[in-house]
């Protein structure tokens, strides 16, 4: 397999150094049960020191896949980027998600909120699509399994396929959903 350095976000500098940014984003499965959570968490954490320095991770901060990417690129000393999909969204969220959801928002560098009044299937839509649009690549924690919804894993998946966008599936040996 031949292995390019993607250039995307660098600085003339940082060209000449051989350097880049990656950007990556995030979609997945929410509300993961505790192991499933524990083995995708170990997988991204991997995926993201292979990776090395200079990522750039983007989400949109949902429970589950979302911050497990979210905690570990920053643990890692990488940079986020949040995209908000709508103006109330944290509510919606699981109340038990809501501390590291402000931990995160707080340490994110950017922050996009979109400008739809509720969080709906469409406003989940728009935001994976830009942050598809604005990214590298994807990370996508997935069973593989269709969309449950608008919006959806699949769907997500699908559209950065279309668009030419490197997908990395993760979904461990022993990871189920409820």
């Amino acid at each position: 397999m031949v292995s390019t350095l993607n250039l995307v976000g660098a600085t003339p500098d940082s060209k000449a150094a051989g350097l880049a940014e990656r950007r990556i984003a995030i979609s997945g499965h929410r509300g993961l049960p505790g192991p499933t959570a524990d083995l995708v968490e170990n997988a991204i954490r991997v995926a993201l020191e292979e990776a090395g320095s200079g990522v750039t991770g983007i989400s949109c901060m949902a429970d589950g896949a979302d911050q497990i990417f979210a905690r570990a690129v920053t643990d890692l000393g990488g940079t986020l980027e949040a995209i908000i999909p709508a103006a109330p969204y944290r509510g919606g969220l699981p109340a038990d998600s809501h501390t590291e959801y402000d931990r995160l928002l707080a340490m994110a560098t950017e922050v996009c909120r979109l400008p739809f009044d509720e969080p709906t299937p469409e406003s989940f839509m728009a935001a994976s699509e830009l942050m598809i649009d604005t990214a590298d690549e994807l990370y996508a924690v997935w069973d593989g399994e269709p969309a449950r919804g608008y919006g959806g894993t699949a769907d997500v998946v699908a559209y950065a396929r279309e668009h030419g966008k490197p997908v990395s599936v993760f979904w461990p040996d022993g990871a189920h959903r409820d």
